[in-house]
C-alpha cells in the first residue's frame, strides 16, 4: 500500500532505516572520489550524503511520490568513523496541497550516530500524489 500526501501529518517522524560506514566502502570511496582524504578522520561529507540518499530512496519505494523537487539547507555535524552505524529519520515540517491531485511535503531528514548525535541534516521538498 502506497503512502500518499494525505497520509502524512505535520510533526510526524518516520524512520528511514539503518546503514553502516563500511570500512572497505569508505576506502574505495576515498580512492575514487576524495583522493587525499584521511580515512581516520571519518567518512567524507559526500559519502555521508550518499548513505542518506540510499536510505531515503529505499524508504521512498513505498511512497506515492512523483519526484523530489529540492534538497536544501545541507548541514554536516561530523564525519562518522569506519564501522559506525547510522540511522535515518524524516520529520514532516509542512504540507502544501498544490492541486491537480498533488501536494508538496516539506521534511527534515537526519542521520544520527549510535549515540543519537546528529551527523547530517537536510530539508527536502517532495511532490506527492494525492488519493
Amino acid at each position: 500500500m502506497l503512502v500518499h500526501f494525505e497520509d502524512w501529518e505535520v510533526g510526524q517522524v518516520s524512520a528511514l532505516g539503518v546503514c553502516a560506514v563500511d570500512p572497505a566502502a569508505l576506502a574505495l570511496f576515498v580512492e575514487r572520489f576524495a583522493p587525499g582524504h584521511e580515512v581516520e578522520t571519518g567518512a567524507p561529507e559526500a559519502m555521508v550524503y550518499a548513505l542518506w540518499a540510499g536510505l531515503a530512496a529505499e524508504r521512498a519505494r513505498g511512497w506515492a511520490q512523483t519526484k523530489t523537487l529540492a534538497v536544501d539547507a545541507l548541514r554536516f555535524s561530523r564525519n562518522p568513523p569506519p564501522g559506525e552505524l547510522l540511522r535515518g529519520r524524516m520529520t514532516v515540517m509542512g504540507k502544501d496541497p498544490v492541486g491537480d491531485g498533488k501536494g508538496i511535503l516539506i521534511a527534515q531528514h537526519d542521520l544520527l550516530d549510535e549515540a543519537g548525535r546528529l551527523v547530517f541534516s537536510c530539508l527536502t521538498r517532495t511532490l506527492f500524489a494525492r488519493r
